[in-house]
């Protein structure tokens, strides 16, 4: 029984991995910079960080996070001396993380539609 048991750990393990791979992806392609012709916003100091700028860098940051712990999962996995909680820390602070920005995502996009069905 406890191979049948290891097996389903390996599974889940393994699904873990690829949600983790699909969510890294995913901020990947958010974080893409934009166009480098898009025109400066009017009225931008010149000091002062933007939204955008303030958005682009959380997101990198948590970009930075699934991906510190891709590397120790994948070190861990490949047999490398490297200490499984702290595998499981970065883990947990990756997922965090990426929870934490699409709870955000999801506050700009509720108060984007309450601001569309505004009368004008």
């Amino acid at each position: 029984m406890s191979g049948v048991a290891g097996i389903g750990g390996v599974d889940r393990v393994m699904a873990l991995r690829a949600q983790i791979l699909e969510r890294n992806a995913a901020l990947s392609r958010a974080a893409a910079p934009a166009p480098a012709s898009a025109p400066e916003p009017v009225g931008k100091a010149s000091g002062a960080a933007s939204f955008a700028d303030t958005m682009q860098s959380a997101i990198a940051k948590v970009n930075d996070g699934q991906q510190k712990a891709s590397a120790l999962s994948e070190a861990y996995e490949r047999g490398e001396t490297v200490d499984i909680a702290k595998v499981m820390l970065a883990r947990q602070e990756a997922s965090v993380g990426f929870e934490a920005t699409l709870q955000v995502r999801n506050k700009i996009l509720s108060a984007y539609k309450d601001i569309m069905s505004m009368p004008v």
